[in-house]
């Protein structure tokens, strides 16, 4: 079976595809998957490195202001499109698959036009623009929250959850040894902030300015940055080291910083979120404003109408971030009222499922 998985540009799509791409491994003897991403994005690295073959197509999306990269946007998505009809008409995939990320539109719109069954993983509670244009045209839409059917076809909904990476679902290590991992004392509380692979700048801002805090409480701090607030950010950690106060621009082994944690800070994104429901820990959600149809509140909002999540507004983090941290930090009962009605939400099969459909639509 010949398989083609599209998207990227984050790693809220790009670590989901893999996933998928290793759930179908597992299931099919001889399979071949190719994966099709946008040029110069992190997908032309990390799918590389999760042992997959990888094409780029010169694709990028709409700048939200008056910027010369706009002229160029009509010629990109034409151009991308002839590369991926070329792609597909070389490979000749069985199924082709779209995860969300610039080069998934061009792809899955290829493969519609020439008949092959598609499929969309529409990752949000809201979905962009791109996925309800092709939703009357691909064979099947898996999604992750109930009530899609107000975008997309009904008889192509199937309700799977989002996947999620193997060692997330399947986490063994202990608190001592994810402490030790990180070079922390696990008799300590610890938070751990994750704005996502590429950072979040009103996050990094705000943490910055709250380090001396998680000092003088004597509280541990494991901090994902992105790479283009690092540097700024060592520089207010170093002194810090022994205090527990550690930043890192991305943190590969994400179990061992679950397990770390008594509370979680996280953008909103989808798959983060899909992460943090099967992790279980107590969240404050910070949604990117940055985020076509505002979706990350959305996201958020799932949660927070559960009692599973504390929604901190990006525009009022610098405010309200510390005082709901410290507040949730010092309240036992309501870390334990979150943890449980998150865990309630998770979807802990959701990759196999999506697998499962892959191969359905292929055979049929």
């Amino acid at each position: 079976m010949k398989i083609i998985i599209s998207g990227g540009g984050t790693g809220g799509h790009i670590y989901p595809a893999i996933a998928i791409a290793n759930a179908l491994k597992q299931k099919i003897e001889d399979v071949d998957i190719l994966f099709i991403g946008a040029k110069d994005r992190m997908e032309m690295e990390k799918v590389p490195i999760a042992g997959y073959k990888i094409k780029g197509l010169w694709i990028s999306g709409l700048q939200r202001r008056i910027t010369f990269k706009n002229l160029l946007f009509p010629i990109k998505v034409i151009s991308s499109l002839f590369q991926a009809r070329k792609i597909i008409d070389n490979f000749k995939p069985d199924v082709v698959v779209g995860v969300g990320g610039y080069a998934s539109g061009p792809t899955l719109r290829a493969a519609t036009y020439k008949g092959i069954p598609t499929l969309i993983q529409e990752q949000n509670s809201f979905p962009g623009i791109t996925n309800k244009m092709l939703a009357a045209k691909v064979t099947k839409i898996c999604v992750a929250y109930d009530g899609m059917e107000k975008f997309f076809p009904k008889d192509k909904i199937i309700l799977t959850g989002n996947p999620v990476r193997q060692n997330i679902i399947d986490i063994t290590i202990t608190r001592e040894q994810a402490a030790d991992f990180f070079g922390n004392d696990a008799a300590k509380k610890t938070v751990l902030v994750i704005g996502g692979s590429l950072g979040a700048r009103t996050i990094n801002e705000t943490i910055e300015k709250m380090v001396q805090k998680f000092v003088d409480t004597d509280v541990q701090l494991i901090w994902q940055t992105g790479k283009y607030y690092f540097s700024k950010a060592q520089l207010t950690t170093s002194r810090f080291k022994k205090e527990g106060i550690k930043s890192y621009d991305f943190i590969n082994q994400m179990d061992y910083a679950y397990a770390a944690a008594d509370v979680i800070i996280s953008r909103a994104g989808a798959i983060a979120i899909s992460e943090l429901c099967i992790v279980g820990k107590p969240v404050i959600l910070i949604p990117s404003p940055n985020v076509a149809e505002d979706h990350q509140t959305k996201n958020a909002m799932a949660l927070v109408n559960r009692n599973a999540a504390i929604l901190v507004r990006d525009i009022d983090a610098e405010a309200n971030l510390s005082e709901n941290l410290f507040n949730l930090l010092s309240n036992n009962d309501l870390q334990k009222n979150l943890s449980t009605n998150i865990k309630e939400m998770a979807y802990l099969d959701a990759t196999q499922k999506i697998a499962d459909v892959v191969i359905e639509i292929a055979n049929k």
